[in-house]
C-alpha cells in the first residue's frame, strides 16, 4: 500500500520492497542499491534510477573527505548519525524509492527492539547491518566476540526486523555468516569483499583480485542457499568499483545486483568536481596590464 498520509513513498512494508525488487528483475534490470551520506546524493541517486538508498553513518565521513572505515571507529554514535542523516537530509528529498537505515546492532546501550521501532516510525523501509563487525578480523574480532559485541547481535537484529515487518539487506563476509543471516530471515545478502579501491581515500594493497572477489561471492551465495532459496544476492566492495566490475561479478556469480557507497557517491563527487574545476580554470581571461 502507498504511504497512508502522502499517497506515495516511504515507508514501505517488507513485502512491498520485495515486490519492487522482483519487478526490477522481471524487467531484466539489475538491482542497484546506493549509499547516501547527504541529501543531494540521495536526490540524484534516485534520479539515476537506483532501486534502494541505504543511509550509513560512514556516509557522513565519506562525504566529509575521510575513509569509510571511520564509520567503524568510535568517532560518533553510529545509530544516531544514521538516523539524523535519514531524518533531516535523505528522507525529506527522496520522492519514491525505499530508504534503508544502517543499524549498529552491537551497540550495548540500546534496546534493539526499541531502536528498530524508532527506525520504522521515522519512515525507513528497512534495515542494514552497518557498522558491521563481520568485516573485522583477527585478534580484535575475537575480543569483540568474547566481550558481548559479537556478530551474533547482528543476526538477532535481522531476526527482530523480520518480525517487525522491516525489509533487511545485510552484509556478510563469510559463508558461515551468510548461513546465519539466511536463518535469521534476511531478505537480501550483500557479499562484502573489502574496502572499496580507488579514488583519494580508497585502499590500494588491502584488497583482492576481481576473480577472487567472484569466487568469494559465489561461496557466500552457495552457503546461504543451503538454508533458503528466496534470498536476493548483491555484491559490494574491494575491487568491485565500476559498472564493468559489477557486471563481471553478475556474469560470473549468481548475484543480481550491486551495492555502491564509495563507488557511487564518493567517486562521482571526486571525479566530477575535479574535472569541472579544471574546466573553469581553463576558461580565457584578459590579462591585466
Amino acid at each position: 500500500m502507498p504511504n497512508p498520509w502522502t499517497g506515495t513513498g516511504n515507508p514501505y512494508t517488507r513485502t512491498e520492497v520485495l515486490e519492487r525488487l522482483h519487478d526490477t528483475l522481471s524487467k531484466g534490470q539489475p538491482i542497484i542499491a546506493a549509499g547516501a551520506g547527504t541529501g543531494i546524493s540521495a536526490k540524484f541517486i534516485e534520479k539515476g534510477g537506483a532501486d534502494l538508498i541505504i543511509v550509513y553513518n560512514s556516509g557522513r565521513f565519506r562525504m566529509a573527505g575521510h575513509g569509510s572505515t571511520a564509520g567503524l571507529m568510535a568517532y560518533g554514535d553510529a545509530n544516531a548519525v544514521a538516523m539524523e542523516i535519514g531524518e533531516y537530509e535523505v528522507l525529506p528529498v527522496v520522492d519514491e524509492i525505499p530508504v534503508i537505515c544502517g543499524v549498529h546492532a552491537t551497540d550495548p546501550r540500546r534496546r534493539m527492539w526499541h531502536w528498530l521501532g524508532k527506525v520504522k516510525d521515522m519512515g525507513f523501509s528497512g534495515v542494514n547491518n552497518f557498522p558491521t563487525h563481520c568485516i573485522v578480523d583477527g585478534k580484535f574480532r575475537q575480543i569483540l566476540e568474547e566481550t558481548g559485541m559479537s556478530v551474533k547481535k547482528e543476526f538477532e537484529m535481522v531476526a527482530l526486523a523480520r518480525r517487525m515487518d522491516l525489509f533487511s539487506i545485510v552484509y556478510v563476509d563469510s559463508p558461515e555468516e551468510a548461513k546465519a543471516m539466511a536463518e535469521a530471515g534476511a531478505d537480501a545478502i550483500i557479499a562484502h569483499v573489502g574496502t572499496t579501491v580507488g579514488g583519494s581515500i580508497g585502499v590500494v594493497d588491502a584488497t583482492i583480485s576481481l576473480d577472487d572477489a567472484a569466487r568469494r561471492t559465489q561461496g557466500i551465495i552457495d552457503a546461504a542457499r543451503t538454508v533458503r532459496n528466496d534470498i536476493l544476492f548483491l555484491s559490494h566492495g574491494g575491487p568491485i568499483n565500476t559498472p564493468s566490475d559489477a557486471a563481471y561479478i553478475n556474469e560470473h556469480t549468481d548475484c543480481v545486483g550491486f551495492v555502491g557507497a564509495s563507488s557511487l557517491e564518493r567517486m562521482a563527487v571526486e571525479s566530477s568536481l575535479t574535472n569541472l574545476t579544471r574546466e573553469f580554470k581553463s576558461i580565457p581571461v584578459k590579462r591585466l596590464h
